[in-house]
């Protein structure tokens, strides 16, 4: 593990910013405090700290300061940057959701089987889905907040659009999984009358009689995250 102290990075990190890996650069205590956001006593003892431990060298001059990056003190923020590269490639691409299975109030079939939305199911999801929605009650908090995130997140987007009378708004797909074999599609709507805990999922088959669900029955999800 790098011998870096958490409150050293962000000095070293703003040092780097201005060309300190191989030139002398002048700073204050206090400009380099207001950068990291730190007091400017907070500031000094970094610097002093850093100098102790030969991550930088540095020359003062009356109230300027030149600092420069050591070798030692590059090769560790190198070794930092390979650890949080290495964290955040493996990291999962897919979020887990648990929920129970309930009774919609019957609109899916009849928005999900209107032409401005089945010709763009087919043409950008590859397939019609089965007329209606499944709706899982998300039971626990942390997959309440879990779901919040696909708001904002790219999906398949399936525009709005008019039929001369109203208009309809937009959906966003997901790819998605119920019980490890159900290939199916999360769906986010950009008007909906459900809160929070329900989500609804769309499919091109009748997922509750594929799955031989039925309402109470508890369900687990797993939802691509195209990054």
């Amino acid at each position: 593990m790098t011998e870096l102290k958490i409150q050293h990075i962000l000095t070293l990190s703003y040092l780097l910013s201005k060309g300190a890996k191989y030139n002398y650069v002048t700073i204050t205590t206090s400009s380099l405090g207001k950068n990291i956001k730190k007091s400017q006593q907070a500031a000094s003892k970094h610097l002093l700290e850093l100098e102790q431990n030969q991550f930088i060298e540095r020359i003062i001059s009356g109230r300027n300061i030149s600092v420069k990056i050591t070798s030692k003190g590059y090769s560790e923020m190198v070794k930092l940057l390979s650890i949080l590269q290495k964290s955040l490639d493996s990291s999962p691409s897919h979020v887990d959701l648990q929920g129970t299975l309930v009774s919609g109030m019957g609109e899916g079939a009849y928005y999900m089987a209107l032409k401005g939305y089945t010709k763009q199911f087919k043409s950008k999801i590859g397939y019609i889905p089965f007329p209606g929605t499944l709706n899982v009650r998300l039971d626990k908090k942390i997959h309440q907040e879990a779901i919040k995130q696909f708001e904002t997140l790219n999906g398949v987007k399936i525009q709005s659009f008019s039929d001369g009378k109203r208009t309809y708004g937009w959906v966003k797909c997901f790819q998605a999984k119920i019980n490890n074999s159900i290939n199916c599609e999360l769906i986010i709507l950009e008007r909906t009358h459900h809160d929070d805990s329900i989500i609804e999922l769309i499919s091109k088959v009748c997922i509750r009689k594929s799955g031989k669900l039925k309402d109470g029955s508890k369900i687990s999800i797993r939802i691509q995250v195209n990054s």
